[in-house]
């Protein structure tokens, strides 16, 4: 399911988002070393907008992020070894200048910040799963995050678990996902891609 069109290094293809996890416990340094990759993301005039907020599954904290989960995650999230809040601050004070203005590229760097911890903790033989299901404004006043940061994502990390844990409705999706070609996404000059174009024309009716 998972062949390259073009050779890469292997971790990006190894690379995918389980939902069992082994209840495993994470020790500092592994989850600190995940932060510190997420560090070096690529960031627009270098504001690093990203800001994780966790909780390790042995913690006072794990309850009320879990509650933050809608059901459905819950039931599998419940399981990792940390639970992470990805938030993004949505201004920033340019060099040179007094005052913030708005950080039109604060949810993409969060996202490179977000693939870089991915790709360590895959690294260190640890699995991701990001999420979308979750009660953002939940989050904002559990975790008193202030105006100005947008609440993007919630992420799971673990260690893979037996995958036979899972509900069933789950089981049969426990397999990394194939990828669109190349092709289907770049192009050269101008924008051609003749899947979008047929789209637009559709919702432009």
């Amino acid at each position: 399911m998972r062949i390259p069109d073009y050779e890469v290094h292997p971790i990006f293809v190894a690379r995918w988002s389980p939902r069992s996890f082994s209840n495993e416990v994470i020790d500092d340094a592994t989850l600190f070393s995940l932060f510190e990759a997420a560090r070096w993301a690529p960031s627009g005039n270098n504001s690093q907008p990203w800001r994780f907020i966790y909780a390790r599954r042995d913690s006072i904290h794990w309850d009320s992020f879990a509650d933050l989960l809608n059901e459905k995650n819950r039931l599998w999230a419940s399981k990792a070894s940390a639970l992470v809040i990805l938030v993004s601050k949505t201004t920033h004070v340019r060099k040179g200048a007094s005052e913030a203005t708005p950080l039109r590229n604060h949810s993409l760097d969060a996202g490179a910040a977000w693939a870089n911890l991915a790709l360590q903790a895959e690294f260190l033989g640890w699995k991701t799963h990001a999420i979308g299901g979750f009660d953002r404004e939940k989050a904002r006043e559990l975790l008193q995050v202030p105006a100005g940061f947008q609440v993007e994502l919630a992420i799971a990390v673990g260690k893979q678990g037996d995958a036979t844990s899972l509900a069933e409705e789950f089981l049969e999706r426990e397999r990394p996902t194939p990828r669109n070609p190349v092709n289907s996404f770049t192009a050269e000059g101008i924008f051609s891609f003749a899947d979008d174009l047929a789209v637009r024309e559709v919702v432009s009716r």
